[in-house]
């Protein structure tokens, strides 16, 4: 038997450690955007209207979304369906609250919030953990 019938190769974990290091990446961002918003930052256009709640309320929502995409994503990083399950929800989330964003003073930026969940989306949903 040759050293190659020994290993296990898995479909797709290139795929999720990429997933994996974007989930961690945009959970940060919003983190710093949820501490900006709570805190009335300038960084937000003043004449901005929310249409589901206000600036603060959207901040703690922010906030919490990204502290949850870290776990998720540190998760995801040592192998854990859970980080796999919450990882494709929140990313989820965040994609729909990044078009929901478009409309706003950086519609860019919230596109390529929304293509980088699309791809951690894809990353997740196509890790098959059990071997080939």
């Amino acid at each position: 038997m040759s050293s190659r019938d020994t290993t296990v190769s898995t479909r797709g974990t290139g795929s999720a450690v990429f997933a994996s290091i974007l989930l961690m990446v945009a959970g940060t961002v919003n983190v710093i955007y949820g501490i900006a918003a709570i805190s009335d930052s300038k960084f937000f256009v003043g004449q901005t209207r929310y249409v589901f709640s206000n600036l603060n309320t959207w901040g703690w929502i922010t906030l919490l979304l990204g502290v949850i995409a870290i776990i998720a994503g540190v998760s995801v990083a040592r192998g854990g369906v859970f980080g796999r399950t919450i990882g494709i929800f929140i990313a989820s989330i965040t994609a729909i609250g990044a078009l929901l964003g478009v409309g706003g003073a950086y519609p860019f930026w919230s596109l390529g919030v929304f293509a980088i969940c699309i791809v951690v989306i894809h990353g997740l949903a196509v890790y098959d953990p059990e071997p080939v």
